[in-house]
């Protein structure tokens, strides 16, 4: 039994998690080449290898001939008697050849094949290792800039954060733990090369999937996700049990689950709405935190007419048109917002009710007979043009408006009475 070897080959395997086979194959590889390398030619050169042992024998299949002219591939029949007496004219005949006689070049060259064999074994195993991780979320070490890229370890290689995957204004700290989304991994002759993001949308993703385990599970699904990294995200969520309320759920009891996360991504903010498979009703969502009074959407153009009040007109558009943007974007619709004032003049009000009308109208067709829009016009009080809109609670196709507006002002106007102050007559004046 060759126990150094034995030894030798079970560390590599443990360490750099190379299987024992291809070493022993490695091994047959150098022997062969020495040979090649020793007596010009290896055609009929075996290699014998004992797997459980590694004891191994060198031999050269040579013919048995009256007289000898190639001494590499042919043997005497003298020779071969000695070897064993039943022998004749025309048998093969295993010849053993020992290794060390092999010259300093010969063994030389035999030492680079294996060492060649297992640094290529090594970048295998490792690229197979971390292309497993294409597309997953992984913690790093940041070790140092490289001009304007960032090289982070991963544990045995190094990854790149190139600039344009980097957050805008985000700096990093050498011996820093960082978490990177992994873009892609390429395997080259110096090893497998991989690229990682920061300003990913699925980071996001992943992270919720770390951190929410009803979304791990499958419980809550992210539906939609759109973001601008390092200033804000917005993602939709549903739920697949009845039960369980999805944005609960990533939000975690006091928000303890989405402030890991906007920890984590060093104080993005994260809009969670629900998911709804009535384009109306997630734009709505989508636009959150402002209200909208009514939303038209058309599924074949993906296209949307949205009105909000006219105080929220600047809200639901968002710093430099991001909240709408965002909403967009998590929808995969292209949204026209406008005012409430807006819409009266262009007359988009009336275009409204004659939808909601014909939508009444095919589906109560017997119950229903009257105008909806005329008994509206009848019942409209023109003070509330003044003030905001406050009209009754009506259904559309994506939006119901509640009176939450309309209580906060009364509750307004008790509190300032029960303080002894005088009440507003709408005009502005005390």
């Amino acid at each position: 039994m060759n126990n150094e070897l034995l030894e030798a080959l079970n560390l590599l395997e443990k360490e750099k998690d190379i299987s024992k086979d291809t070493l022993l194959e490695a091994i047959e590889q150098s022997l062969i080449q020495a040979c090649k390398n020793h007596f010009g030619k290896a055609d009929n050169v075996k290699v014998n290898i004992n797997p459980e042992t590694c004891d191994f024998g060198v031999y050269a299949e040579k013919t048995v001939v009256e007289n000898v002219e190639d001494s590499v591939t042919e043997i005497s029949l003298v020779n071969a008697k000695m070897i064993d007496s039943k022998y004749d004219i025309g048998d093969i005949v295993n010849v053993e050849i020992k290794s060390k006689e092999f010259g300093r070049i010969a063994t030389q060259n035999a030492k680079n094949v294996i060492l060649q064999k297992i640094r290529e074994e090594e970048r295998k195993v490792l690229f197979n290792q971390y292309y497993g991780k294409e597309k997953d979320v992984i913690t790093g070490i940041v070790q140092r800039y490289l001009g304007k890229n960032v090289s982070i370890n991963l544990g045995k290689v190094d990854a790149i954060l190139n600039e344009n995957e980097m957050v805008k204004g985000e700096v990093f700290k050498p011996t820093e733990r960082i978490k990177v989304y992994v873009l892609e991994v390429k395997d080259t002759p110096k090893g497998p090369k991989i690229l990682v993001s920061r300003t990913h949308p699925e980071l996001v993703k992943r992270l919720f999937e770390s951190e929410v385990t009803e979304v791990k599970d499958g419980t809550v699904e992210i539906k939609s996700i759109a973001r601008e990294a390092g200033s804000r995200t917005k993602i939709a969520v549903a739920s697949n049990n009845q039960d369980v309320d999805p944005v609960g759920a990533c939000v975690g009891i006091n928000g303890a689950r989405v402030n890991s996360i906007v920890s984590e991504l060093r104080g993005e903010k994260i809009d969670i709405i629900n998911w709804s498979d009535n384009p109306a009703i997630l734009i709505e969502n989508a636009l959150s935190p402002a209200k909208v009074i009514w939303v038209i959407a058309d599924a074949d153009e993906k296209t949307a007419k949205v009105v909000v009040p006219d105080y929220q007109l600047s809200l639901a558009i968002g710093k430099e048109g991001q909240n709408a943007r965002l909403a967009a974007r998590l929808t995969g619709f292209k949204i026209d917002i406008k005012s409430e004032t807006q819409a009266r003049e262009s007359g988009e009000f009336d275009d409204y009710f004659e939808a909601y009308d014909n939508a009444f109208d095919e589906e109560y067709p017997e119950e229903y007979e009257g105008d909806y829009s005329e008994e509206y016009e009848e019942g409209y009080e023109p003070e509330y043009e003044e003030g905001g809109y406050a009209e009754d609670n009506y259904g559309a196709e994506g939006y119901v408006q509640d009176t939450d507006d309309i209580q906060a002002a009364e509750n307004i106007q008790d509190a300032a009475f029960q303080a002894g102050q005088p009440e507003s007559d709408g005009t502005g004046e005390q």
